[in-house]
């Protein structure tokens, strides 16, 4: 990891900036992949999956008979401990549901909010070497709270046409059965445009590669929407001199397993703890089975040496990360010093991992320092937001010269009319 010693402020800018990922040609290939999907539906779709997964399918749904006989593959461990996450993932996302009271703004003029849940949403899952079974319960759960009617699930297949078990597994435990083997920007292109076998939804969420990503990017600029801009994964730790070196080693290096694109922050106002965590993240990486990849996420990573705890936490706040953790004393006091995170993490205990999987909270969040103005998903993420309003007649009275006033001095004399007929008719019928 690179190592900066008490960086003066006008120095943070430059140190909070991304790595940097060469897409010269990717908005030209994606736009190709989005339009031969577009016009050729699922022949395209065919060309693709043969192209970049290595298999020919004439069918890409899943069929009732492969869940079943993914299931069984499933051990009863891992089907435990999905029921454990789905648990607290519903339990905290439920507290989410929140009937809105209705205002009465002037006598006799009442506004209130509905929450409708977008009917047909899309969700795309990774397979390949990390298939995240996780990031599904983490979509499908407020989906469905939020009353989504259609959920589509797209992921990719291996060169035998199978699906990961584990996500059929997932799906199945969720209820989830529209299911399709198509992976990459020609799944979120599926999901987009509506091909003969995929139908077309509204809005797309779910994580990717640069692929996937800029696909969600562009068809997002065609009216489709999408859960948030993001990029490759991120952690910030900040650390004080009490805090355990191996715990920061292994929180550094569970999300730089992730991918060489991924980066990893280290903040401390402890020089003497660069140099434990160095040694802990030697000792730890040698035994991990994703070493090598692991190993060049941390060369484009950073460690940091602040003078103060409050200086870390502004550090922080300008680099945005999707994921924040606070290992020092009583990290509780300073929670109101945090402005900009996906999500945050208190104490020496509270690992990152507790949130990717079974803490509850939703670990699909805002990267590349989209935190400064985006949430991670929750149950709103699957809603829209209706407003209603009712007028009595003494209620459009009582307003009804404002209305006038403002339309006259916009010139909209029609959004004057239609108040004053009403207002001359019910004087009339006095």
């Amino acid at each position: 990891m690179i190592t900066i010693y008490k960086p003066t402020k006008e120095e943070w800018r430059g140190l909070t900036k991304r790595p940097i990922i060469a897409t010269e040609s990717l908005n030209e290939s994606v736009s190709t992949v989005l339009k031969q999907v577009k016009d050729r539906g699922d022949v395209a779709i065919q060309n693709y999956t043969s192209l970049f997964d290595g298999v020919q399918l004439t069918d890409f749904r899943v069929s009732e008979q492969e869940i079943k006989e993914a299931t069984e593959l499933v051990s009863t461990e891992i089907k435990e401990a999905i029921a454990v996450a789905a648990n607290n993932i519903k339990k905290f996302h439920q507290s989410q549901l929140k009937t809105e009271e209705k205002v009465e703004t002037t006598a006799g003029v009442s506004c209130w909010r509905k929450s409708v849940g977008i009917e047909k949403v899309g969700l795309y899952i990774p397979g390949g070497t990390a298939p995240l079974f996780s990031t599904l319960l983490m979509l499908g759960i407020p989906a469905q709270l939020a009353g989504c009617k259609q959920l589509v699930l797209c992921t990719p297949c291996n060169k035998e046409g199978k699906v990961n078990e584990v996500i059929l597994y997932a799906a199945k435990y969720l209820g989830i059965d529209t299911i399709f083997k198509i992976g990459g920007a020609q799944a979120i292109a599926a999901m987009a445009y509506g091909t003969e076998t995929v139908p077309q939804v509204y809005k797309i969420f779910g994580p990717g590669n640069q692929y996937v990503m800029k696909a969600k990017e562009l068809v997002q600029t065609q009216g489709v929407a999408i859960d948030m801009p993001a990029g490759p994964s991120e952690v910030l730790v900040i650390a004080d001199a009490q805090a355990d070196a191996d715990y920061i080693a292994a929180d550094l290096l569970s999300q730089a397993e992730h991918g060489t694109d991924s980066q990893v922050v280290f903040v401390t106002t402890s020089k003497q703890k660069i140099a434990e965590v160095s040694e802990a993240l030697d000792n730890q990486l040698k035994d991990l089975p994703r070493r090598d990849l692991a190993a060049q996420t941390l060369n484009n990573s950073l460690m940091i040496e602040l003078p103060t705890l409050e200086d870390c936490i502004a550090f922080s706040n300008e680099y945005a990360p999707e994921h924040l953790i606070l290992n020092i004393d009583n990290a509780e006091l300073y929670i109101d010093q945090i402005i900009n995170a996906g999500s945050v993490f208190l104490g020496a205990y509270s690992c990152e991992s507790a949130g990717d999987y079974a803490s509850g909270t939703n670990h699909t969040l805002p990267t590349n320092g989209y935190a400064k103005s985006y949430s991670g998903v929750s149950v709103d993420s699957f809603v829209k937001k209706i407003t209603f309003q009712k007028l009595t007649a003494q209620g459009l009275k009582n307003i009804g010269k404002t209305i006038e006033v403002m339309a006259e001095a916009e010139q909209l004399i029609a959004h004057k009319n239609a108040v004053s007929i009403r207002l001359k008719k019910m004087n009339d019928e006095q």
